[in-house]
């Protein structure tokens, strides 16, 4: 990771300038490694390309040919203009180890921001552009909901639901990364300028493997997609079309093993097709983020509970009282199950539910608790 030009390592620079060579599928320069064996410092050597010029004199003309030191030295003064400018190689330690799973991964990220995030269990949330109004609060809900949890949410930055789930995400305690499409002196669409500064000044970070001085072009979109599922340790879709961009990216975080999520909506709304058809091809129907923490067996911190617990004690209590009484079945549930569906302590989940027993609402058994019929 480094923070300017003069830091960089001879090891990052070789890296560099391999992913300048824009149109050269990464994958390509990987082989190319493995097979010689050796790294990206001693493959840019004089003498190992003069050596492969002439062994292989195709496949290194086409390689090498494509390196921009034009792209290298913009990335140097894009990266030297101001602080809070990351630029993380291949190579690197905080280089996300969730990205190394993809066939071919960025050689370099352009970070604004914190680029510790990248290292954090992530959830992406996609969904359509042109978004419904519920989708857009129900993105923001849940984006909430996850960063408070310490979940950090990871999207496009795009309009609709990305720019709701980082919104979301911003109203709580967590963090959030963008994924963008161009490089990291474009912001796209412009009219998220604010979000931009927003999403950085939280501590988040806005990322892309584009270099500086690239436009938005219509292929980089998919592109990014497949960093927003690699990156992530499952995929939520709020609202998808079925030909859409966003079943793209559901589709590749599945073929990564990673879990998608999919949030249910109207059988009228061409908006929930795409959410109906991935759960019938198996992702996992979520409507509340719990779903979501059960699935990846994830603890939730559940930090901002306890601070409102002292200002609205009965708000919460009655919230509270609900959501635990829903999670108490009629057969027995044992304590630490009802603990964990209501995300709290097991000591505060008994001091309630002897408050229902004494309302009649559920009794001790042994084993657990079981809810009264009829309440």
């Amino acid at each position: 990771m480094h923070h300017n030009s003069a830091s960089i390592s001879a090891q990052s620079m070789a890296w560099i300038r391999l992913a300048s060579a824009y149109s050269v599928a990464t994958k390509k320069w990987l082989t190319l490694l493995s097979e010689l064996n050796c790294n990206p410092e001693a493959l840019l050597t004089s003498t190992s390309k003069a050596s492969l010029l002439k062994s292989a004199p195709k496949t290194a003309t086409l390689l090498f040919d494509k390196i921009s030191e034009q792209s290298v030295k913009k990335a140097l003064m894009w990266l030297d203009a101001e602080t809070e400018r990351h630029i993380i190689t291949f190579g690197c330690c905080e280089y996300p180890e969730m990205l190394k799973t993809l066939d071919s991964p960025p050689l370099v990220l352009f970070v604004i921001g914190n680029p510790l995030l990248l290292q954090q269990p992530q959830v992406a949330m996609v969904g359509s552009r042109r978004a419904s109004h519920q989708g857009k609060s129900i993105a923001e809900d849940m984006a909430t909901e996850l960063a408070d949890a310490g979940i950090t949410v990871t999207s496009g930055m795009a309009l609709g639901i990305d720019a709701a789930a980082h919104k979301g995400a911003l109203k709580g305690i967590g963090k959030t990364v963008a994924v963008m499409g161009t490089g990291p002196d474009t912001i796209y669409p412009y009219k998220h300028r604010p979000l931009h500064a927003d999403i950085i000044n939280a501590e988040g970070a806005v990322i892309t493997e584009f270099f500086p001085g690239v436009p938005a072009k219509a292929w980089h979109f998919p592109r990014r997609n497949r960093l927003i599922a690699a990156i992530s340790l499952g995929t939520l879709v709020v609202e998808a079309k079925i030909k859409s961009g966003t079943l793209i990216t559901a589709n590749l975080a599945a073929d990564l093993g990673r879990d998608v999520f999919a949030i249910p909506g109207s059988v009228y709304h061409s908006y929930s097709e795409g959410c109906h058809w991935l759960i019938q091809q198996g992702a996992k129907l979520v409507t509340n983020v719990n779903d979501i923490f059960d699935e990846l067996a994830i603890e939730p911190l559940r930090t901002r509970n306890i601070v409102n617990v002292e200002n609205e004690k009965s708000e919460v209590n009655s919230l509270a009282t609900d959501k635990l009484l829903a999670s108490v079945d009629y057969d027995v549930t044992a304590i630490d199950v009802i603990a964990q569906r209501g995300s709290m302590p097991v000591q505060q989940a008994m001091a309630l539910l002897l408050e229902y027993e004494l309302c009649g609402l559920v009794t001790a058994v042994p084993g657990g608790y079981i809810k009264l019929r009829g309440k």
